[in-house]
């Protein structure tokens, strides 16, 4: 069984619920210790992930249960937990019930959703006690804003209930069930459709993932990555956050702490990026309705799911934070950061979404448009960089390599203007004078100083006209200098002041980015072994956060992380694409290598 420290599981034990809304996490010991209904970033209604003691949580398992084991059911985000007892076995199913609307034209993005979180229990071998607890904590989460909806226990046959603590003996073959849903739905008898929503929502799931396109090696853990970030996406617009919790530390005590439940330009056009490899289109094109509603108005780092531009971050200081990891964060100040390379990420996406067959309509022209003028205009600037530095702005090689790929891009896609060619025969030359900046040749961190950085792995991916020397030497020096066995940092804390304290784990991102890397540079033994280990590195689900602690393997960060989970998938593709064409499969930008894998997936 799952052993808690102080009241907190290990990241890893648990696992992701999601219904294309909100989000909830079930710990390995059957407790729901996170759950956001119907919005990621609404009010928890289970928040103990954050406070042990005061907050919410909702646990089913058995009164003696000796161990557990649990699988998602395939091809879905439907999680069955079997527990050992002394009298046989039990499962629990959790989910968050979803399905296509009524009439949908897309029905892979056009969904609805109660927001109920459904547990159906069953005694599948001999009689067992269970232990059924639901308190909805002691306090508010967050008292600044309005209250998360009042939320109701609900069982068949019984009254709803406000909060539970008891014990219910169920005979080998019972099944009883348990929904989560607010007061207001007591009308609709939640427990009562239960069975039917979970059919319905076995088949949505299973129809979404049937329809990838990929055929390549790794398909569990690429279906596994592909479920996971889908059910991070907000149906009702299309944003896609970066993970569904907040102020999972990077560092257990320490204060890097952030709010992840948020759209960010980077990485959704990462995620989309690896859902349009796979052969994923409709969400590429709903996420353009999003941007169409957001960043032609004004350009910003990250956006609220709805569109909000403006996400001022607060700290709850009545909270315990995980294991007293404070504070616990909500919003995210990296809203007001000037970040060059997420120019570079957007025209990419836009560049392969184009190849797939998306229309570069009025919307999406005017953001490139104003992506482009901003990366001409901006790129002699310092900026915080990709990793949303703390510190006093700097000049970060990536994000300059960024601004030239965001001029490329545009140019590709809108045509030659003066400004932008200028810009960007500017920028390239920047980047040869500081081509050799490394101890053994390569880029640094910066323009002007010695530190390395992880995000330089992927200069060799973006199209970059320099030699392949300097990313090879690039590499090294980050393995040299980064890499600490499977895993590789963002950068040394003590050649960086990124404005916090204390330490963090190893974004398990960057590895990823090296298995791209050694591929670039034919080195695919290397990239191959690196990535199988890697893949041992997930949790008994094939989940990742954002960081892992390099001697332990414990998870550190928010959880899931779409990032991780993205970099999987094309590491995933790229390596098919190496065995079938070699490394110059993985030249040219990012739509080179989708229009690639998408062809072979059809051959």
């Amino acid at each position: 069984m799952a052993a808690r420290q102080d009241g907190y599981l290990p990241l890893r034990d648990y696992a992701l619920l999601g219904d294309c809304h909100g989000a909830a996490l079930v710990g390995l010991d059957g407790a729901v210790d996170w759950f956001c209904p119907a919005r990621f970033d609404a009010q928890p209604a289970c928040w103990a992930l954050l406070d042990a003691e005061q907050g919410a949580r909702f646990c089913i398992a058995p009164t003696e249960a000796k161990s557990s084991t649990r699988a998602y059911l395939p091809g879905t985000n439907i999680l069955c937990t079997t527990f050992a007892h002394a009298k046989g076995t039990l499962t629990i199913t959790d989910f968050l019930p979803v399905r296509s609307a009524k009439d949908a034209d897309e029905p892979s993005v056009d969904l609805e959703a109660p927001g109920w979180l459904i547990r159906v229990v069953d005694a599948t071998e001999g009689d067992c006690d269970l232990k059924v607890h639901y308190h909805p904590g002691t306090c508010e989460f967050d008292p600044s804003i309005d209250r998360t909806p009042d939320m109701r226990l609900y069982r068949p046959n019984t009254a709803p209930a406000a909060e539970l603590d008891s014990t219910v003996r169920l005979k080998a073959g019972e099944r009883q069930v348990f929904v989560l849903a607010p007061t207001q739905d007591a009308e609709q008898d939640p427990a009562a459709q239960a069975e039917t929503l979970l059919e319905t929502t076995e088949a949505f799931w299973k129809n979404w993932s049937q329809a990838s396109r990929y055929t390549g090696p790794y398909r569990q853990a690429v279906e596994r990555s592909a479920l996971a970030l889908k059910a991070l996406t907000y149906a009702p617009t299309g944003a896609i956050v970066a993970a569904p919790t907040t102020s999972l530390p990077e560092n257990i005590g320490g204060e890097r702490n952030w709010d992840y439940r948020y759209s960010w330009l980077r990485d959704s056009s990462f995620v989309l990026q690896a859902l349009g490899g796979l052969g994923y289109d409709d969400e590429a094109g709903r996420y353009c309705e999003y941007l169409g509603s957001t960043c032609v108005k004004e350009l910003s780092i990250l956006y609220g799911i709805s569109s909000e531009s403006v996400i001022a971050e607060r700290e709850l200081d009545h909270l315990h934070g995980y294991a007293g990891s404070q504070p616990v964060r909500v919003g995210n100040a990296a809203s007001d950061q000037l970040q060059l390379d997420i120019y570079g990420e957007v025209a990419d996406w836009a560049l392969a979404y184009r190849a797939l067959g998306g229309p570069i309509d009025d919307n999406l022209r005017a953001m490139l448009e104003e992506v482009a003028d901003q990366a001409a205009e901006l790129w002699k600037e310092p900026d915080q960089g990709i990793w949303e530095m703390r510190g006093d702005p700097r000049h970060y090689v990536h994000g300059k390599a960024m601004a030239w790929v965001a001029l490329d891009r545009a140019i590709q896609l809108l045509g030659a203007r003066d400004t932008w060619c200028k810009a960007r025969e500017e920028i390239l030359q920047e980047l040869r004078d500081h081509a050799h900046d490394g101890t053994e040749g390569g880029f640094r961190q910066t323009l002007s100083d010695g530190g390395m950085d992880a995000a330089l792995l992927l200069l060799p991916m973006v199209d970059l006209p320099l030699p392949d020397t300097v990313f090879d030497q690039t590499v090294r020096g980050v393995e040299r200098e980064l890499r600490e066995g499977d895993f590789v940092l963002r950068y040394r804390l003590e050649n960086t002041d990124d404005g916090l304290k204390g330490g963090e784990g190893a974004f398990l991102i960057c590895s990823f980015w090296l298995v791209d890397a050694l591929l670039c540079m034919d080195r695919e033994k290397d990239a191959r072994m690196l990535f199988e280990r890697l893949l041992e590195h997930a949790n008994d689900v094939g989940l990742y956060a954002e960081e892992i602690d390099p001697k332990t393997e414990a998870f550190l960060g928010n959880f899931p992380q779409a990032f991780t989970h993205l970099a999987l998938i094309n590491s995933a593709i790229n390596l098919d694409l190496y065995k079938s064409y070699g490394p110059e499969a993985l030249r040219g930008t990012h739509a080179d290598r989708v229009e690639r894998a998408t062809s072979q997936a059809r051959s």
